[in-house]
């Protein structure tokens, strides 16, 4: 089930997709938000020489605007095919420009959903150097006003990747996007029943059994030799 946000985006490339005219050069839109809630658009142009996917228009489009990293982008067909999932060339390309995207796809029946990139190319090799701008870090919605204040700084995950150096905290309650300037400073990885007093104490909890059962509200399967990564980050000045 997409969050309004999703839906907003999968509404816009309908809209568009709609409005381009009936042949076949123009038959897929594609529509993406940016971190601070910005849409983005474009269309794919078909030709037998080769041409751009529509999610490439849409990232070039986005990069016109300085939108820095996506959040979330879709495509959708013309004739009414709906929602479509990414090609392998859109998949690298998303994975290597926008690696913390989500990207909205059909399911059986009609129905659609959103997945990490990374989801879609498991095992793929990485390229960081050639991401568009800082890396995003999502947080639950209800934890940022203790990071504004300065309050929490250090950011527990699993099987969620998160690397040294400037980010975007993104918050997304599924009708707005907030966002913070971060710097990572540290990522440590550890396993999950190793993680200590002093981990809990610079979380807020009284203990680490405590941590665990809060992070278990987040990651329900996790177990204690799984490896979880310990990140500390301070915030930037806009």
């Amino acid at each position: 089930m997409l969050e309004n946000n999703e839906r907003r985006l999968v509404t816009a490339a309908e809209a568009i997709v709609r409005s381009l005219p009936d042949n076949d050069t123009y038959t897929v839109a594609s529509a993406a938000m940016d971190t601070q809630g910005n849409v983005h658009t474009g269309v794919n142009v078909f030709h037998f020489t080769g041409g751009p996917c529509a999610e490439l228009v849409v990232i070039a489009a986005a990069a016109q605007a300085l939108a820095g990293p996506l959040v979330t982008i879709v495509a959708v067909g013309d004739r009414d095919r709906g929602v479509l999932a990414p090609c392998g060339r859109c998949r690298q390309v998303l994975l290597d420009l926008h690696p913390d995207v989500a990207v909205i796809l059909p399911l059986p029946g009609g129905a659609v959903t959103a997945e990490p990139i990374r989801d879609l190319l498991p095992r793929s090799y990485s390229a960081p150097d050639l991401a568009s701008g800082p890396r995003i870090v999502y947080f639950n919605p209800r934890y940022y006003d203790s990071i504004a204040s300065g309050q929490k700084t250090v950011t527990i995950r699993h099987r969620d990747p998160i690397q040294t150096g400037s980010a975007v905290l993104v918050f997304d309650d599924g009708d707005t996007i907030r966002r913070l300037n971060a710097k990572i400073e540290s990522v440590e990885s550890r396993r999950f029943d190793h993680l200590t007093n002093d981990d809990a104490h610079q979380e807020d909890f009284p203990n680490a059994d405590a941590l665990r059962g809060a992070l278990r509200t987040h990651y329900p399967d996790l177990e204690g030799h799984d490896v979880v990564d310990v990140a500390s980050f301070h915030l930037m000045t806009e």
